[in-house]
């Protein structure tokens, strides 16, 4: 992702917001692979993930008049992209689909890592994503965003309207679900025990 400036965000913002679209695909570039890894961590669903970042997208394009420029572009775009997984989510079966969940912010699986380590790396993903689809909606999004987008507290809780002490509640009380989750998952289980041997 590019990171703009605060001054280039706005300067953008206000290209956009007069019909640029180099200024607007700026935007989608910039935030398209980090807005669907988090919704793809948050539902487990790559087409679930794809419609909503793609919702998400739209919405903010056509309502850039009302961004508030106190605020990071980012920000505002995910608490959007939130509340249209809140509420497409109400409407889905869970499913919990493996085939995109390798996909992460940044990273790229690696072809030259022998098989069974390989193998092993997707039986831990697999474990880690069913183990995150059955903490609370407000767990699961509190651990991706501050595990894997790397967001502070602090805008955590203005992207979820919460204080920041309900934030860090919701961060502990999810990475102990999960640690008790993994530990009684023996497929994941038995990955890190070959790992120490």
């Amino acid at each position: 992702m590019a990171a703009f400036s605060r001054t280039e965000e706005l300067r953008l913002i206000e290209r956009a917001a007069a019909g640029d679209r180099e200024a607007a695909g700026a935007f989608i570039s910039a935030h398209q692979h980090s807005l669907y890894a988090y919704l793809l961590r948050m539902s487990g669903r790559p087409e679930v993930a794809e419609d909503v970042a793609q919702e998400a997208f739209v919405r903010v394009l056509t309502n850039l008049d009302r961004f508030d420029p106190r605020f990071r572009f980012s920000t505002w775009l995910f608490t959007i992209a939130r509340r249209l997984y809140i509420n497409t989510s109400q409407k889905l079966r869970p499913v919990c689909d493996t085939d995109g969940l390798s996909y992460r912010a940044g990273e790229d699986e690696a072809p030259g890592l022998p098989a069974a380590q390989r193998e092993r790396r997707e039986v831990q993903r697999t474990s880690l994503q069913s183990a995150l689809m059955e903490l609370s909606i407000e767990q699961r999004e509190v651990l991706v965003l501050f595990h894997q987008l790397d967001w502070p507290i602090c805008v955590i809780a203005q992207h979820m309207s919460m204080p920041e002490g309900t934030v860090k509640s919701h961060l502990h009380r999810g990475r102990r679900r999960l640690r008790d989750l993994l530990a009684g998952d023996e497929r994941f289980c038995a990955m890190e025990s070959e790992v120490e041997s």
